[in-house]
């Protein structure tokens, strides 16, 4: 069992930056690949970014290509998630995710509650 804790959400003005923290615990962070994903009010959870258990491959979506960084610490059992250059399009609750590496939500097996992240325009 792994348990997910994502913080750093908040309120931001369009262009500006926010760093999402995940925290884990419970068994073996480091043999995970870990995803973040998104869902906006009225919409499908989306995926974001996704980087494999050894660190070495990473992916993202189209739409935040260029502006987010993922990265993770597994000394620290922590993914980051990185965003810059923020949108009022980039509003929405963020999940972090761990299981097998990819881009489909069912690739994940656990999850975390998920952190408000709201961009002003």
């Amino acid at each position: 069992q792994v348990q997910l804790v994502e913080s750093g959400g908040g309120l931001v003005q369009a262009g500006g930056s926010l760093r999402l923290s995940c925290a884990a615990s419970g068994r073996t962070f480091s043999i995970y690949a870990m995803g973040w994903f998104r869902q906006a009010p009225g919409k499908e959870r989306e995926f974001v970014a996704a980087k494999s258990w050894s660190g070495l491959t990473t992916t993202y979506s189209d739409s935040v290509k260029g502006r987010f960084t993922i990265s993770r610490d597994n000394a620290k059992n922590t993914v980051y998630l990185q965003m810059n250059s923020l949108k009022p399009e980039d509003t929405a609750v963020y999940y972090c995710a761990a299981g097998q590496y990819g881009s489909k939500s069912e690739s994940y097996r656990y999850w975390g509650q998920g952190t408000q992240v709201t961009v002003s325009s």
